[in-house]
């Protein structure tokens, strides 16, 4: 499908959670696609998902894990990603996993969360991180794909310097505005302009900035439009820095009726705010 539109629409939506006919029904023909950590990824589920997809463009598969807690952000950082030792060995063959099964389904970037990168470069947590994304990294490379980190458990500046240590050409970020306020690291617009260059991916998601004196609070995620982020600037900053790809809206809340109701809106949203 390569009549995509210039900022074109799209939905982050979940294998296995999310029927593929109600993706459609929003209207939308692209987006990136989560895979579960418990999720097979065989022969089978290969057929699966290429039927599911023959008229529809993935352009990213997102690695999830195990265990993995978004609770707060104390539970954050013992869980999430590639940060925790005990679960890093597996973590890492999953991602080369998912790499692979991406391939098989002609999808050219992979995605995840690291987990909360320590600014130290000398922590031995951050050398076995940054060692392990350059091995993910090479095996996306074989496999014709770019590598998207997660924006916003860390300052955008930290981030830059540690896209900047792995030295792989085939990495770069999956902006995610809100991620920013919910974690409290900073103004995405700012951010943005840090990591513009970087730009593989984006998500269109909304929130507010954690509580005041709640000490390892996150914010609340929103609608798309009600949150802090200010969806009109940062369309125009997408813009104003060249971003030419889809705008992958994303909404994570239980309900699932609402939450594809609040992923129409965001949608209808970003058709408006975008030039015609």
């Amino acid at each position: 499908m390569s009549d995509l539109k210039r900022m074109e629409p799209g939905v982050m939506f979940w294998a296995e959670r999310d029927e593929m006919d109600e993706i459609r029904a929003l209207g939308v023909r692209v987006g990136q696609m989560a895979i579960p950590g418990d999720m097979e990824l065989n022969a089978a589920a290969v057929e699966k998902w290429k039927a599911n997809l023959a008229d529809f463009r993935v352009i990213t598969l997102f690695a999830t894990y195990c265990g993995e807690d978004y609770a707060d952000i104390p539970t954050v950082q013992r869980t999430v990603g590639f940060i925790p030792p005990a679960t890093r060995a597996e973590r890492e063959q999953r991602t080369l996993e998912v790499s692979d099964f991406a391939a098989q389904l002609g999808v050219r970037s992979i995605a995840t969360h690291v987990g909360f990168v320590p600014e130290d470069q000398s922590d031995p947590d951050y050398i076995a991180v940054r060692d392990l994304v350059r091995r993910v990294c090479d095996r996306a490379a074989k496999n014709g794909q770019t590598f998207a980190l997660e924006t916003g458990q860390e300052p955008a500046p930290v981030l830059l310097a540690f896209l900047r240590d792995v030295d792989r050409p085939n990495i770069g970020i999956n902006f995610d505005p809100a991620n920013l306020i919910l974690y409290g690291s900073g103004d995405p617009i700012e951010a943005l302009g840090v990591l513009y260059p970087h730009l593989l991916s984006v998500h269109c998601k909304d929130g507010d900035w954690p509580p005041k004196g709640v000490p390892g609070a996150l914010g609340s995620e929103r609608p798309l439009g009600e949150g802090a982020v200010g969806m009109e600037r940062f369309v125009k900053t997408l813009e104003k820095v060249g971003f030419a790809g889809p705008l992958n809206v994303e909404r994570e809340t239980e309900n699932q009726a609402q939450r594809l109701k609040e992923i129409s809106g965001g949608i209808q949203l970003l058709r408006r705010l975008l030039p015609q």
